[in-house]
């Protein structure tokens, strides 16, 4: 074998060899790439699913600070309510302390006026009062004498008469008002006893919301948190990937000059022995064989094209949940879109304000409730209990008014839906649907049932 053909063997090996020996770490280098892809999008899914608590952890929050806002809105109406309440409490115990001056006076009359008639009636019986009247009048001894005893006593009688009418007119005053006064003194005492009790339990379900939206604040911190490591685990993925791809572009960098080189020395050898006489069939050879050279190099050249790996579409799905609205039809689901949006407000219900907040107390929401239905209630305990006809406890049907005894005799009302619950407005939970045939509300319903007609 010539010196030339050994070049070109020794050429083509070195050639095959280059191109071997490229291939294979460009493949296992797109094989990193792939594999580091496939664990960024893995990645990526986490954090759109991060993203996606987030934003619904988002939406807790400002609903618990609307929540938040309703309950301090509704405390601060209470505390005015109570100062109110106590107000009215000093004022009627005032009342009390006038009434009582009053009545003092009331009974020095009553006692005066006893006297005065213990005093005719001695009188009477000292001139001789112990005959009956007719006796008195027919034992004139002249008829001026008879004249005189009948106008006597009938000034008596019509004095005394009068005397007994101004004593049991003072005396029904003094008793009406007696009891006037007493009852709104009592009813006062027991509104600011119910106030006070509701103002706890609306300070306790303040507690509780602001635990929960520190709870929801932590969360979304630690998802927050989770969110940046992943974007960071992903950007340390990415600049891997970089770092791999910069690595096969300087190879690719290095072989091809490496190629260069040895195309250059086979230039250089196949010149320096251009003057030595081969056959055709030789030159065709080398000619054949540098071309074999060529399509190797190209063919290694052609399985260092990047293979990326296709990034799969990370498949989003998202579930909408929408409120139903509210049947206007129906005393009983009128109220529902309230549930868990409402906060208990003593009076409140009866202005538009208090109900685009969801403000209500137990009669006033049972009033709007029932006008949603085309029905219109008192909104007041008391009067409720006669809006309709009562029926028997074992008759009760849903949408039928339930009494409970809590600081007075059917003190809370709610509208009974079936199943042994009622909905209502309670100062615990606002709008809610309740229990009352197990825990609190089965020890304070008292059986009360009134059918709206």
């Amino acid at each position: 074998m010539s010196l030339k053909k050994k070049l070109i063997v020794l050429n083509t090996t070195i050639m095959l060899g280059l191109g071997s020996a490229f291939a294979i770490p460009s493949v296992k280098a797109e094989e990193n790439i792939s594999d580091i892809q496939s664990q960024r999008t893995g990645i990526q899914s986490d954090i759109s699913e991060a993203e996606q608590v987030i934003q619904e952890l988002k939406k807790e929050q400002s609903k618990m600070n609307s929540q938040i806002a309703q309950i301090e809105t509704a405390m601060r109406e209470n505390d005015e309510k109570i100062k109110d309440t106590k107000q009215e409490i000093k004022d009627t115990e005032k009342d009390i302390v006038s009434l009582k001056k009053e009545i003092k006076a009331l009974e020095e009359r009553i006692a005066k006026r006893e006297e005065v008639l213990k005093e005719r009636a001695l009188s009477f019986q000292e001139s001789g009062g112990d005959v009956e009247y007719l006796e008195v009048v027919l034992g004139s001894k002249s008829f001026g004498e008879f004249v005189n005893r009948v106008g006597a006593v009938a000034t008596i009688v019509e004095a005394d008469q009068q005397i007994l009418s101004e004593q049991e007119a003072d005396k029904a005053d003094l008793e009406k008002k007696q009891a006037t006064v007493e009852k709104k003194l009592q009813n006062l005492k027991d509104m600011e006893v119910e106030l006070k009790g509701m103002q706890s339990q609306i300070e306790d379900q303040k507690a509780e919301t602001v635990n929960m939206k520190a709870k929801i604040e932590k969360k979304e911190a630690e998802t927050e948190a989770l969110k940046q490591s992943l974007e960071n685990k992903d950007a340390g993925l990415e600049a891997q990937i970089a770092s791999i791809r910069e690595n096969i572009k300087k190879e690719e960098e290095r072989k091809a000059s490496e190629k260069a080189d040895l195309d250059r020395a086979a230039e250089k050898v196949n010149s320096s022995n251009s003057s030595s006489e081969e056959s055709p069939s030789s030159s065709k050879g080398e000619a054949s064989a540098s071309g074999s050279s060529k399509g190797e190099s190209s063919s290694s050249s052609n399985s260092t094209k990047n293979s990326s790996a296709d990034k799969p579409a990370a498949s989003k799905t998202e579930a909408s949940s929408k409120p139903s609205s509210a049947n206007t039809g129906s005393a009983i689901t009128a109220g529902y879109k309230y549930i868990g949006n409402s906060t208990y407000k003593f009076g409140g219900g009866r202005t538009a304000s208090d109900i685009a907040n969801g403000l209500f107390d137990c009669s006033g929401f049972v009033a709007w409730a029932y006008k949603q239905a085309g029905v219109n209630l008192p909104a007041s305990t008391d009067a409720l209990k006669n809006a309709g006809r009562q029926v028997s406890d074992s008759q009760k049907q849903p949408g039928d008014l339930v009494f409970f005894n809590t600081y007075k005799t059917d003190g809370h009302v709610g509208i009974y839906v079936g199943g042994g619950k009622f909905i209502g407005s309670q100062s615990s939970t606002g709008v809610a649907i309740a229990n009352m045939e197990s825990g609190y509300w089965a020890s304070v319903y008292n059986g009360r049932v009134v059918r709206v007609n």
